[in-house]
């Protein structure tokens, strides 16, 4: 049976950029910490696991690119991660040892391209999910590649149902009605997004939704990037890239924790699952409040691949 109450952190912390395996180490202390203090399901923001390089363009114009900026692409690609790889397992593993749900961001690669992804672990270490983000925003989309709606994933828990949507595709209406239509409980917003509009639109989502949402935001400072890192904020090593923001809201809009700004933290809440239901009681924007008869939301959930072979290899070898 589902507890009633159930125990969250989100964590509000930056990587080391550039560096995967020290990363690694500190999402597993982090972690560590977290369920000490008796986390049930602990979310990581975006990216965390492979870096955001705020600030860096990568040394992309119209029509060209530099050798400065491939290379810092090189030592980006480097960084990331490939689900079901040797890294992949390190984030099982912590999530095993602690016992609890682990949600990170982090950069995937496949082949030749990287996307944005949330990966979701049990507390036995299996990956219960996968999200691509759909839409990478401006830049992004020089170094991400995007995903398609067969990773647009909510998965059944023992505390509830949990899925992700990551930064800005949060502003994405049709997308959010997908994950709603899921029956999404635990609505984990992994983010970069430090602006003060951001805990608005998170409670807008938990009352759309009526369901929890858990946003953690990076914090990050010049200091954790390498002295060859040509970010636009200049090379103090206090400058902030990151500040934080994270939050969380309940499914009637109550604000359970407040943003923090300016410091690595990790915030903790008691979720009330009783509420959720509560809120469906006049509120269900896929069930009782909907119109189907004037509005509908088609997905497609196909993996769409680039190279599709019409026969198994076996049969062509034959």
């Amino acid at each position: 049976m589902t507890p009633s109450l159930v125990k969250a952190a989100v964590v509000q912390a930056g990587s080391v950029l550039f560096d995967t395996p020290r990363t690694l180490n500190k999402l597993a202390e982090l972690t560590a910490e977290a369920a000490g203090r008796g986390a049930q399901i602990v979310v990581f923001p975006e990216a965390f696991v492979g870096g955001y390089p705020k600030g860096l363009d990568f040394g992309a114009r119209i029509g060209m690119r530099s050798p400065e900026g491939r290379e810092d692409f090189r030592r980006y690609y480097e960084s990331a991660i490939e689900v079901g790889g040797a890294q992949s397992a390190q984030i099982a593993a912590t999530a095993r040892d602690n016992g609890v749900y682990l949600v990170v961001g982090i950069i995937e690669r496949d082949a030749g391209t990287l996307y944005c992804t949330a990966l979701m672990f049990a507390p036995d270490g299996r990956l219960l999910g996968r999200h691509r983000k759909l839409m990478p925003t401006a830049l992004e989309r020089l170094v991400w590649g995007c995903g398609d709606g067969s990773t647009l994933t909510v998965v059944d828990s023992t505390i509830g149902r949990i899925g992700s949507v990551i930064c800005w595709e949060n502003y994405m209406p049709l997308l959010r009605m997908a994950m709603y239509a899921q029956g999404i409980e635990l609505y984990c917003a992994p983010t970069v997004d430090d602006r003060d509009t951001w805990l608005p639109t998170m409670r807008t989502i938990a009352i759309e939704g009526r369901c929890f949402v858990l946003s953690a935001c990076q914090f990050l400072r010049r200091s954790d990037a390498p002295a060859e890192y040509a970010a636009i904020q200049g090379d103090a090593p206090a400058t902030v890239l990151i500040r934080g923001g994270s939050c969380m809201v309940d499914p009637l809009g109550n604000v359970l924790v407040e943003p923090v700004f300016g410091e690595e933290t990790i915030l903790m809440a008691e979720l009330d699952r009783r509420i959720i239901a509560r809120g469906k009681f006049d509120l269900d924007v896929v069930g009782h409040y909907a119109r189907p008869d004037i509005f509908r939301l088609t997905v497609n959930r196909n993996v769409l691949e680039s190279v599709v072979y019409s026969n198994p290899l076996n049969e062509a070898a034959t």
